[in-house]
């Protein structure tokens, strides 16, 4: 079978969910949906309804948007979002009632292009590590703020029932860790899928560089190499590129919202074949 990846469908706009039917079956395949598939239940559900009869399976990592504690059109008017870790599980939930894997799955063995390799789906976060050394953690949103860098995570997104962003991104990291270590020495290599990019130079918008403050960790540096990575896929930065480090692909999958994509690609080829 084949491996491909696409991240950021943003389904909330109409132009993205329309988009969906032009992506072509490929029912041998496997599908990665790297994060920010929409901001709602009800926008995974359309997602998994048009994408799972058009692949063998479907695996999920969330993003900053299905973190965001927002009432879907269908929720009761009357009944506040679900946030953090308690969304979370809610979309994991959701995911299992479609067969589509999860970070809380067991990272499952695979054979791409009849090579095996470990497929490691997460759930990391960030923790506003991707700052100058000299700047410190206090100080990190007004140095955002400096350049006009926001992000509506600080409104929307909540850690609870953790006491900030960056406790929930180290319990992940650790837990996480945990489970990788366990692995032991195994000689397939492993496609590490995370929403946010792993390294630091990998996680600056060349318009708006401070927004790397929300774009990942220091912790997770060396785990392409710690992890024995062959690849890693991420998304987040509405950047598509292929790039290289220490001999690792680093695969930024993002298909972006309508004016970015809109008349620069057609849908089925924001998604990327993942090669080990």
């Amino acid at each position: 079978m084949r491996l491909f990846a696409v991240a950021d469908l943003h389904l909330g706009f109409p132009a993205n969910r329309e988009a969906l039917a032009e992506i072509a079956p490929r029912p041998d395949d496997w599908l990665i949906l790297a994060g920010d598939v929409g901001e709602t239940q009800r926008h995974l559900q359309i997602a998994f309804e048009s994408l799972a009869p058009k692949f063998r399976q479907l695996v999920w990592v969330p993003g900053n948007h299905e973190l965001w504690a927002v009432a879907g059109r269908d929720d009761p008017a009357d009944t506040p979002p679900l946030r953090g870790e308690e969304r979370y599980r809610a979309f994991v939930a959701l995911c299992r009632e479609y067969g589509v894997l999860t970070p809380e799955d067991p990272y499952p063995l695979i054979a791409v292009d009849g090579r095996a390799a470990r497929l490691v789906p997460m759930f990391l976060l960030y923790d506003y590590s991707f700052r100058p050394p000299d700047i410190a953690i206090e100080d990190a949103l007004a140095w955002a703020r400096e350049t006009g860098v926001r992000c509506a995570d600080e409104q929307f997104l909540s850690p609870h029932p953790h006491e900030s962003r960056s406790d929930w991104c180290r319990q992940r990291c650790e837990e996480t860790k945990a489970r990788l270590l366990a692995l032991g020495e195994e000689d397939a290599p492993r496609i590490l899928v995370n929403h946010w990019p792993l390294r630091e130079e990998l996680a600056k918008p060349p318009r708006i560089p401070r927004f790397s403050l929300w774009c990942g960790t220091q912790a997770t540096q060396d785990w392409h190499r710690r992890f024995k990575a062959s690849v890693v896929v991420s998304g987040h930065l509405h950047m598509p590129s292929s790039r290289t480090v220490d001999g690792v692909r680093f695969e930024e999958v993002s298909f972006g919202y309508p004016k970015q994509w809109r008349g620069r690609r057609a849908p089925d080829a924001a998604l990327r074949q993942i090669v080990v």
